[in-house]
């Protein structure tokens, strides 16, 4: 299961180029039907491992989710964590910032919102939009009235500083970060948009600024590229994801999930020999 993921993952970023990744890939695998008992496999593992990472309450696993539109990442969350137990686990959508939002740093929300010990929070968008919406938008970073001396040439290199300071700081803290690019393919979007125009159920999805967006596809691909090689880490890597095919999309990020899981040797607490003793009288009033 683990070995699935590995192929997409991306440690050190400095010399990567998406181009390497064919967001159609599917592995060693023909179709989803081959794919299938692994992917049920990997969701049971998960929720097992979670039951310990809850017990144990001494590491939290922070998930962040970053994609075009239509790459999948609100099915991506939904089938691959659909075995986790909900009171161990938290959503949090970055959407537009809110004025109060606005007027902090651009990490301030993000901070609100990280998992507890114990706790699996995932991020849908995060604070990653900050290299790449608003790279791309410059009307974002004027929104956001810093200091003009500050703004300079070298903020988005200032800012892949500012983030990978802040990872190690949360990784020093036993916070497990594992961050996933859902690569979608430019002729695939296409089609997804197309679906949501064609099949009623999928209309409310589309939106205008769907299509907006996808005028400045070479862009984002140039963002999210320059954002994945300055801050792919041995604490906080990157896995670039196939995402033509969300059935192994699915597939490698339970893999990737696992694998991060597993190397916590996580174990449910050992019951001490005082604790023992309260448990046998707790069975003798009981059964008395």
């Amino acid at each position: 299961m683990t070995e699935v993921a590995k192929p997409y993952r991306v440690n050190k970023g400095r010399k990567f180029h998406l181009r390497v990744i064919d967001p159609g890939d599917t592995g060693e695998f023909k179709n989803q039907e081959e794919a299938k008992e692994l992917l049920a496999e990997s969701i049971r593992i998960m929720a097992k491992l979670q039951q310990k990472l809850y017990a144990q309450d001494r590491w939290s696993l922070l998930l962040i989710f970053q994609a075009m539109d239509a790459a999948g990442k609100d099915g991506t969350i939904k089938h691959v964590m659909s075995g986790i137990n909900p009171q161990g686990c938290h959503v949090r959508s970055f959407k537009s910032p809110s004025s109060l939002e606005i007027n902090h740093d651009y990490l301030w929300r993000a901070n609100l919102a990280l998992p507890e010990r114990g706790m699996i929070g995932i991020f849908n968008r995060s604070y990653y939009e900050e290299t790449l919406v608003v790279r791309v938008h410059k009307e974002f970073l004027a929104s956001q009235r810093l200091p003009e001396s500050l703004v300079t040439k070298s903020i988005w290199k200032e800012r892949f500083q500012d983030i990978n300071a802040y990872e190690r700081y949360l990784a020093r803290n036993g916070v497990v970060i594992r961050k996933f690019f859902l690569f979608l393919s430019k002729s695939e979007q296409k089609k997804r948009f197309l679906a949501r125009l064609d099949t009623p159920s999928k209309n409310w999805k589309f939106s205008d600024a769907d299509l907006r967006e996808r005028t400045f596809w070479d862009d984002y691909q140039d963002a999210y590229e320059d954002t994945i090689r300055a801050t792919a880490t041995q604490y906080a890597p990157w896995y670039v994801v196939p995402a033509d095919n969300k059935w192994f999309t699915h597939l490698v990020v339970a893999g990737a999930i696992i694998d991060a899981m597993l190397s916590l040797d996580l174990a449910f607490p050992v019951v001490t020999e005082e604790q023992r003793k309260t448990l046998k009288k707790a069975r003798k009033l009981l059964q008395g």
